[in-house]
């Protein structure tokens, strides 16, 4: 039996199914965590409105560090779900088709693989949850040579990927990533949280460019960074809390996307 076939038989047990499920049930319960951080900003608390800080918050409750651990074999089987897809590929009717989708499946396995040790770290009290490590990762940007090119350069990035995530959500693409057709909920829930990551995403990449505009790490930013940004404008409570229901419509199409996810 090939490597190839070897793994294409992985991709295909029930076992591996069932913890790819429970990964995104995970995922779907971080970005409800942190609609409801942003809720609380609204309120005025001062909370890290971040995965970070989610995954902090889920810490201190009851068998909260139980759950981190199955949240972090959830991720990690994401992180090996992804990588997969990117390795082998899956059946596209044209090239370009083919190369896109393995780009964007090695970009999950990084963000899934960062939140699985990110929940490790906290269920081991070996890390702490860090509103401002995005702020930290600009300064020492700024600090190398052409330093200020390079933060302006990953505001660029994260705008971009800011712009693809509304687009994805707008043209419904991300139905290629579910087995079969999704009921019209499943889709408006996904159109929603997707077009607000997207935008959260879009406010976090311009921060960025600000500080490299103005050459001051400290303006960069991360999600709770954006969400305040949001707040202190004109109307900022009530467009924060529409920001934290997308990332809650979101969370739930995750439970839908765990359900009737493509192998």
């Amino acid at each position: 039996m090939t490597a190839s076939a070897s793994l294409n038989e992985v991709r295909r047990s029930r076992p591996y199914h069932a913890l790819v499920a429970v990964g995104l049930a995970s995922y779907g319960v971080i970005h409800l965590l942190v609609a409801w951080i942003a809720l609380q900003l609204v309120f005025g608390k001062r909370a890290e409105a971040s995965p970070e800080g989610a995954l902090s918050e889920l810490g201190k409750q009851p068998l909260g560090s139980v759950l981190l651990w199955i949240m972090a074999l959830g991720l990690f089987t994401l992180t090996l779900w992804q990588a997969l897809e990117a390795v082998i590929g899956r059946e596209e009717p044209d090239r370009d088709g083919r190369l896109r989708r393995r780009l964007m499946s090695a970009g999950r396995a990084i963000v899934y693989l960062v939140l699985g040790v990110l929940a490790v770290g906290i269920a081991t009290r070996a890390a702490s949850g860090s509103g401002q490590g995005e702020e930290t990762i600009s300064a020492k940007l700024m600090s190398v040579p052409f330093g200020q090119i390079l933060v302006a350069v990953v505001g660029a990035a994260v705008l971009g990927v800011g712009i693809a995530q509304i687009v994805k959500g707008v043209k419904q693409k991300f139905t290629e990533d579910l087995d079969r057709g999704a009921p019209s909920g499943v889709r408006r829930l996904g159109t929603v949280g997707y077009c607000v990551k997207g935008f959260a995403f879009c406010i976090i990449g311009g921060l960025f460019i600000w500080a490299a505009i103005s050459y001051d790490p400290k303006k960069a930013g991360g999600m709770d960074d954006a969400l305040s940004t949001v707040r202190d404008q004109p109307f900022g409570a009530v467009l924060l809390t529409i920001m934290a229901v997308g990332i809650a419509c979101f969370g739930v199409y995750c439970f839908f996307w765990a359900r009737i996810a493509r192998y």
